[in-house]
């Protein structure tokens, strides 16, 4: 099989915040061109601040990169403005569905193509947007603080795909939503990767669902990556199905002080 050519390179980077706060640990990924990718990790194990080192958006937050380097194609990106990165091709969807509640379904999608300069195209992703999600034809002059947990991810879903990113970074699309509305918007991001090649780094902590999904899978802790690789074999993995998943051998669900600790596999020599 070809080898995938990678869009995304995280070469042992180190992010701070305030000067003081040390998150990520000199952490390594890449995501491959075309393809999904699971990042995942308990609260606090440093997958958020990884998508904002590569989005750019540390800046907001008084965090910045202080060792190794990302890269986009092949180019380093970690230092430019996250208009610039936007700019590039790489678009993050932020935890917690952050709509502008004042504005329609229908401007909240115009804000998200605002870069463009192809009126006819805009037009036709407008289309592609309500395909994929129905519900939002229906709703498209009403008010977005209006709608529904599950409605307005998947307008800020839809927003992002209105820039035409090259990689979408989604940052926990399932957070409050009931599991119906999960699988059906997985189905979703999953049909937008197959059908617009739309590459995309996932961040989860529901892991059975985003391996379901995913082609390549990496687990953090503490900052650091300690277990990857394909999404198949992860889901296989007996240390992921009793710490990430939760099931034992004999398949039951376990409490979590029954779950043991895997033995972390580092990826690289310090």
């Amino acid at each position: 099989m070809r080898e995938q050519k990678n869009m995304l390179r995280l070469n042992n980077i180190e992010v701070i915040y305030s000067d003081v706060i040390l998150v990520l640990k000199g952490l390594s990924l890449e995501v491959p061109q075309g393809r999904i990718v699971a990042l995942l990790g308990a609260n606090g194990a440093g997958k958020t601040t990884t998508l904002k080192a590569i989005s750019g958006l540390l800046k907001t937050e008084n965090g910045r990169v202080t060792g190794g380097s990302i890269e986009l194609m092949g180019r380093r990106i970690d230092g430019l403005d996250p208009e610039r990165i936007c700019r590039l091709g790489i678009l993050q969807v932020m935890e917690g569905r952050k709509v502008l509640e004042s504005l329609t379904v229908e401007e909240n999608l115009r804000i998200g193509g605002y870069t463009r300069r192809d009126p006819d195209g805009v037009t036709r992703d407008f289309q592609m947007i309500y395909d994929y999600f129905p519900r939002l034809v229906e709703r498209r002059h009403q008010l977005a603080g209006y709608l529904s947990g599950g409605e307005q991810q998947m307008l800020v879903i839809g927003r992002a795909l209105m820039a035409q990113p090259q990689l979408l970074l989604l940052d926990e699309p399932s957070l409050g939503l009931a599991p119906l509305l999960v699988r059906e918007i997985f189905g979703i991001i999953q049909k937008i990767n197959a059908e617009r090649g739309t590459t995309v780094l996932l961040v989860e902590q529901n892991a059975q669902i985003a391996l379901g999904i995913a082609h390549y899978g990496y687990i953090m802790e503490n900052g650091r990556i300690v277990l990857d690789g394909p999404a198949d074999r992860l889901r296989g993995n007996e240390d992921v199905r009793e710490f990430y998943l939760g099931l034992s051998e004999a398949g039951r669900r376990k409490r979590f002080n029954e779950i043991k600790f895997y033995k972390r596999r580092k990826r690289w020599v310090f």
